[in-house]
């Protein structure tokens, strides 16, 4: 099996890249950290500078694993950022990149992997969305809608390939510690519900978000994220407000 895991250099992207390599599989593992891509180097990872927010490059990661394995079996759609500002104080371009690096990259990444995936009738594309696309609550408009839109793609694209052996799903890998949240599980955590997805048989789920193993329902009102509330980022108080009356 061969892997693309792009964000690889630290997190959740090094903590899954590293997994699938101690599993035996053929792993190219991309991001714009080359310090941090060194460990998987190590490992045995194909390695590869790429930033997510040109197409040519997506493609050429792709076209690495190709020229280097074979073929592509699995594309991990894991690399993100976030910017903590209230929208009327957001800076030039500070939304954009977000959409840019959330949305773009693994819109990059389903257009280059498609092609090769259809021609060998087989693929796996997981791409790491988030139950904040689901909430309301200040501060977090660049990485909440980011993640609501990937939701979006991912269903989109599912629809687009169902008469092919390709599963295209989302991910929600919970709170997990990484350069955007410095508490939570550790990102080792998240690898077995990777790795399931990774291999879900043919005809199995497609355009559907799992968390830890099970489906969840986006935009639900039972979900506990999905409500309003307004949250103090100095101290973590969380107040949740109600506006359904409103």
């Amino acid at each position: 099996m061969t892997v693309c895991v792009t964000g690889a250099a630290s997190g959740i992207g090094q903590a899954i890249s590293l997994g699938f390599l101690e599993d035996g599989a053929k792993v190219v593992a991309v991001d714009i950290n080359s310090e941090g891509l060194k460990r998987l180097d190590e490992k045995g990872a194909i390695t590869k500078i790429i930033d997510i927010t040109d197409f040519n490059q997506v493609n050429s990661m792709v076209k690495t694993a190709i020229e280097e394995t074979g073929r592509l079996d699995v594309l991990f759609n894991n690399a993100g950022v976030a910017r903590l500002r209230n929208i009327h104080e957001l800076k030039d371009d500070e939304y954009e990149k977000v959409i840019r690096v959330n949305v773009f990259g693994p819109v990059y990444g389903i257009r280059a992997a498609i092609p090769v995936m259809r021609e060998q009738n087989f693929g796996r594309i997981i791409n790491l969305v988030s139950r904040a696309a689901e909430a309301g609550n200040n501060r977090m408009a660049p990485y909440n809608s980011s993640k609501a839109a990937l939701w979006s793609v991912t269903r989109v694209a599912a629809v687009e390939n169902i008469d092919y052996d390709i599963l295209i799903n989302g991910m929600i890998p919970g709170p997990t510690k990484s350069g955007m949240m410095p508490q939570g599980q550790n990102p080792e955590v998240v690898y077995p519900s990777a790795r399931w997805m990774a291999t879900l048989p043919s005809g199995g789920p497609t355009g559907k978000v799992f968390w830890n193993k099970k489906e969840y329902v986006m935009f639900s009102k039972e979900n506990i994220t999905y409500n309003f509330v307004k949250i103090n980022w100095v101290t973590g108080e969380r107040t949740p407000l109600n506006l359904d009356e409103r």
